[in-house]
């Protein structure tokens, strides 16, 4: 299949992010005013899906668009956010928890003007940092579905912990990684001057 032009804007693929970001408004609705868990869980399990399929279908149909470069990677960073501030709120997840997380983000997020000092717009992906992604939007939901009052709940909320904190683990070692590349990209590579 032919590629389609860089500047589309309306591709399948973006459709699926647009859909990922309402789902955000609609999980934090479910989970904060409605109070259904199991809702808010299918929330999150539909809108991983869409997260995987879209970058599937962009690659498949040759729908890559600079708005699809930007849009899926900050829907992600929404999410990563979003659903664990809510999960505080909501009183499933312990605070400190949230916190790490968010602090992880907010110091990767800190080093970018130095990164972008030297020319660099994103550090390459790391493999062990989308494991730690997998890890966590796998927790959330199971933790939500643990809530239910059964012996199986028992079970995906063991499940839902056990990723949390595999995923949390991961999550502050990939932290640890990209400052040290964030570091190593500053000392390597010289200033780009202003246009």
């Amino acid at each position: 299949m032919e590629p389609v032009a860089q500047d589309r804007v309306l591709t399948v693929p973006n459709a699926l992010s647009g859909v990922r970001l309402v789902l955000i408004v609609v999980f934090g609705y479910l989970l904060l005013v409605a109070d259904a868990e199991v809702a808010a869980a299918v929330v999150l399990m539909v809108s991983g899906a869409t997260d995987w399929l879209d970058g599937k279908l962009a690659r498949l149909l040759g729908q890559y668009s600079r708005l699809g470069e930007l849009l899926d990677p900050a829907v992600d960073r929404l999410y990563m956010v979003i659903v664990p501030i809510l999960f505080g709120l909501h009183g499933l997840v312990p605070w400190w928890i949230i916190g790490l997380l968010l602090a992880r983000d907010g110091l990767l997020a800190a080093a970018l003007p130095a990164l972008r000092s030297r020319g660099v717009t994103a550090l390459p992906v790391i493999y062990l940092g989308k494991a730690a992604t997998f890890a966590l939007m796998s927790a959330f939901p199971l933790i939500l579905l643990g809530q239910l009052d059964a012996l199986w709940g028992r079970v995906l909320s063991a499940c839902g912990w056990a990723f949390l904190i595999w995923g949390l683990g991961m999550y502050l070692w990939t932290f640890v990684l990209y400052a040290a590349q964030s570091v190593q990209t500053v000392r390597r590579l010289p200033r780009v001057a202003d246009e």
